[in-house]
């Protein structure tokens, strides 16, 4: 120490650091974090597809047709059997019910945030996969950089979807979710090209204003704001 004075809080810093240094290797709480994540984003996301298919359920318009289909393949009347299997009413209601929501898991695509989970779609299996998609994803650039820019082909239905997907900021969930009705309005006004998105977001933003200058509530909202405000102090009692 009398010969390198300098390093002496250097040395008391490493051996305090390794002294006091967890014991429990990072990369394991990192995979632990991860896995209990993945596990949660699963089960919360067979709840809520769990959940829609409960309410189309009871939507009498799913329900009578997979009431219907229950019919035709003769599994209503295997759940209403007589003699030694038969069984009471509630056994009865609650078999139908089941077989009413498999018909309609199986006939019903559902989009969006409530539709069917995939064990690829948590995070786990994104971390695992994402070299693969940046792979995926740098050919499909060059492909398109290669067949539209280079080549100057025509776009078909699927990449004008794409362009126009892409202007509105949406993810691919949130867009699946469209009705095909709106897909097929977007391609008729041929929003894929710039100037037609912007005058049909242009309708929108008024279309939207219109609503919310006729929406009784927001009549409201503004009147408070035009006499009360948020900022304002009153001393009135109530």
């Amino acid at each position: 120490m009398l010969d390198h004075p300098e390093e002496y809080y250097s040395h008391y810093y490493h051996y305090y650091s390794r002294r006091l240094a967890p014991k429990v290797d990072v990369r394991i709480v990192i995979l632990v974090t991860v896995c209990a994540i993945s596990v949660f984003q699963f089960f919360s996301w067979w709840s809520s597809y769990n959940e829609a298919i409960n309410y189309l359920a009871t939507v009498p318009k799913y329900r009578i047709q997979a009431s219907e289909i229950a019919k035709q393949q003769g599994l209503l009347n295997r759940a209403k059997e007589k003699g030694k299997n038969r069984r009471s009413k509630e056994e009865i209601r609650e078999e139908e019910e089941e077989i009413i929501k498999d018909i309609i898991k199986n006939k019903i695509d559902i989009k969006g945030g409530y539709q069917k989970p995939k064990i690829y779609d948590i995070l786990l299996f994104q971390i695992l996969l994402a070299p693969f998609y940046l792979c995926k994803y740098i050919a499909w650039y060059c492909w398109w950089i290669y067949c539209f820019n280079i080549k100057g082909r025509e776009y078909g239905e699927e990449e004008k979807l794409y362009i126009i997907r892409r202007y509105m900021k949406m993810s691919q969930s949130q867009f699946d979710s469209l009705e095909d009705n709106q897909k097929e309005t977007f391609l008729e006004r041929q929003l894929w090209i710039r100037e037609n998105y912007e005058v049909y977001k242009q309708e929108q933003e008024e279309e939207l204003k219109k609503k919310m200058a006729m929406d009784p509530r927001w009549k409201r909202y503004r009147r408070w704001m035009r006499n009360e405000g948020p900022g304002r102090l009153t001393f009135i009692d109530d």
